[in-house]
């Protein structure tokens, strides 16, 4: 099993910076893909940007590319969701999430995941 919990949520202005972390559980952390998902109310669950094990492969929706950077500790069992120029639409809660392979951009294909952390952006 892996257990992972997100924190660093919070509220902040459009403009502004956030840096959300994951923290996992298990040994075997670095064998997995991770995730970040985000949700808002009355809309889907949507592909925030996954890393691969090893750090070299990632993904990111179009709409926070070059904005937000993912990367991982794999030292530390946590990956962190750097979010720069933040926007009023990018509200919503934010979800880690690991899944044992390759990288995915599909929430489906995610074994495990955290509680969420709220991030609210104000305009």
């Amino acid at each position: 099993q892996v257990q992972l919990v997100e924190s660093g949520g919070g509220l902040v202005q459009a403009g502004g910076s956030l840096r959300l972390s994951c923290a996992a559980s298990g040994r075997t952390f670095s064998s997995y893909a991770m995730g970040w998902f985000r949700q808002a109310p009355g809309k889907e669950r949507s592909l925030v940007a996954t890393i691969s094990w090893s750090g070299t492969g990632r993904q990111y929706a179009d709409s926070v590319k070059g904005r937000f950077t993912i990367s991982r500790d794999n030292a530390k069992n946590t990956v962190y969701l750097q979010m720069n120029s933040l926007k009023p639409e990018d509200t919503a809660v934010y979800y880690c999430a690991a899944r044992q392979g390759v990288l995915s951009g599909l929430s489906r294909e995610y074994d495990y995941w955290g509680q969420g952390t709220q991030v609210t952006v104000s305009s």
